[in-house]
């Protein structure tokens, strides 16, 4: 069946992301040298990340709290509160980060807009989400806008029946192979594979895919090329 409608993932397949967590990482390891080498606080970071992940979701909001519950960790309950404040401000200033949109996103949208209903599909904090792409100025191309707290098969079955449409006429672009290609496959649809160079731990496969339905591209051009030719 043709394609009916697009979903684009945000972060990291439209707008830069990863960068600045690892930038933030940086910083925060750093704010913690006198108690731990830099790698091990950024390891102990991440394993906080993932427990809290089910309390807090994904987003900058409970990357702080995690920061700061480690913090506290790492200093044995003796953190000073200087150094709370520190890291309260790396998290404001990833949230005042400007929007950099990725080589060709507006133009693809723009030239696939009215052939295809093209939708928004991405997880994360609804308020920074929403923030975010007020700031690109991308929002007046999508027919519609889902922010997940999840990306997994029920989450996309939810998606594609609210769409009304059969997962066969669904395609998704996006950066993550576990959040935005094997969801979709599973159900069905079709999925574009767009790396990003630097992928979160959480987002990365440890297998290669083979599907009739997947393709991996190296920018959203020949994303764009390549659905208008299914």
């Amino acid at each position: 069946m043709p394609i009916q409608v697009i979903a684009f993932d945000a972060d990291d397949t439209l707008w830069v992301n990863e960068p600045f967590f690892r930038e933030a990482e940086e910083k925060f390891a750093s704010l913690l040298e006198d108690f731990l080498p830099a790698h091990q606080s950024i390891k102990e970071l991440y394993r906080t990340e993932i427990q809290n992940l089910s309390l807090y979701g994904y987003g900058i909001k409970g990357f702080m709290l995690s920061m700061i519950e480690t913090a506290m960790n790492v200093t044995d309950q003796q953190m000073p509160i200087a150094l709370i404040e520190k890291v309260i401000q790396i998290g404001r200033e990833m949230l005042e980060k400007p929007v950099e949109l990725l080589p060709g996103v507006e133009e693809v949208l723009q030239s696939l807009n009215g052939d295809y209903r093209i939708v928004l599909a991405t997880k994360g904090d609804l308020l920074d989400q929403e923030r975010k792409l007020k700031k690109s100025g991308l929002e007046q191309y999508f027919h519609h806008i889902e922010i997940m707290s999840e990306k997994k098969v029920a989450d996309f079955d939810k998606l594609i029946r609210h769409l009304d449409v059969k997962p066969e006429e669904f395609v998704m672009l996006g950066n993550s192979l576990k959040s935005d290609i094997l969801p979709v496959l599973e159900l069905g649809g079709h999925a574009i594979h767009i790396p990003f160079h630097i992928t979160w731990e959480h987002e990365q496969v440890d297998h290669v895919i083979e599907h009739e339905r997947f393709t991996e591209v190296e920018n959203i051009n020949l994303a764009a090329e390549l659905i208008r030719g299914m």
